[in-house]
């Protein structure tokens, strides 16, 4: 697989694992799922984009790694302050989760100057 070679995916995957590690004894399953699901939709688009084809398919899937990324973002400051997450641990994933964010979009910033020339 071509994203294996990418470092991004990698801290994706990582941070993946750490969303479900952290979240693991929350009770409210509704919540756990769904921020395990946008924290595991992060690297998946990733991978998923990088094994396709096209370069317009590639950056379709990188916008897919941004959304889920962003709403990553939110639902980890929503279970900061309902609780569900402790404060540092969270804002750490937060302070991750946007540095994964930049760097895909740079990575989208690319793939679109490509598409250009």
């Amino acid at each position: 697989m071509r994203c294996e070679k990418l470092k991004v995916w990698k801290r994706a995957c990582r941070l993946s694992c750490e969303i479900y590690k952290t979240t693991s004894s929350i009770k409210d399953y509704g919540f756990r799922d769904q921020i395990t699901r946008s924290g595991l939709s992060v690297p998946s688009n990733i991978a998923e984009g990088e094994e396709r084809s096209g370069v317009k398919e590639q950056i379709r899937f990188l916008n897919y790694s941004q959304g889920s990324a962003a709403e990553l973002i939110t639902q980890l400051f929503i279970g900061i302050e309902i609780g569900y997450i402790e404060k540092q641990k969270g804002l750490e994933l937060i302070n991750e989760t946007k540095e994964i964010l930049a760097i895909v979009s740079q990575l989208s910033k690319n793939k679109k100057a490509v598409l250009k020339n």
